[in-house]
């Protein structure tokens, strides 16, 4: 973070600022409101992260023009060699399942590892990472299940 204020000039703000505040271990997800500025923060961010000797790569983004500025040693490795036409990826984001291509979160789940028990229940409803509590509706179902179970000494 010392590096983050220390080239904050030559960089720009932005840069310093999504550096600064918009990672979490190694993800920087991050939304702008034009293409423009997103390219814009991309390039800034990674000369100010190559000053200080460390490579920002990986990049993807929704926006096909976004990928296009990125150089594709840069690139995430699905997205390298885009073609027009092609699907973007699912990435995981902050342990999150991510369809670049809708610009949505999704969720898997695998029913069958788990036997119909109290304990098989347990692990199914423990073995969702939600963090943003997007499924709590749908957990709560789970929930409720294996509460009533274990009221019923089942």
């Amino acid at each position: 973070m010392k590096r983050a204020s220390d080239d904050g000039e030559e960089f720009g703000s932005e840069a310093q600022d999504y550096v600064r505040k918009d990672f979490y271990v190694d993800d920087g997800p991050t939304s702008r409101a034009t293409v423009e500025e997103t390219i814009k923060l991309v390039d800034s961010a990674v000369k100010f992260c190559n000053k200080a000797g460390l490579l920002l790569h990986k990049w993807v983004s929704n926006n096909r023009e976004v990928i296009s500025s990125i150089s594709a040693e840069l690139r995430a490795k699905e997205v390298q060699q885009l073609k027009p036409g092609d699907k973007l990826p699912t990435e995981r984001v902050l342990g999150v399942l991510w369809c670049v291509e809708t610009d949505s979160f999704y969720f898997k789940m695998d029913l069958d590892e788990h036997s119909v028990s109290r304990r098989g229940i347990l692990a199914m409803v423990c073995s969702v990472y939600d963090p943003l509590g997007f499924l709590a509706p749908v957990m709560l179902t789970g929930k409720s299940i294996l509460q009533g179970l274990c009221k019923e000494g089942i």
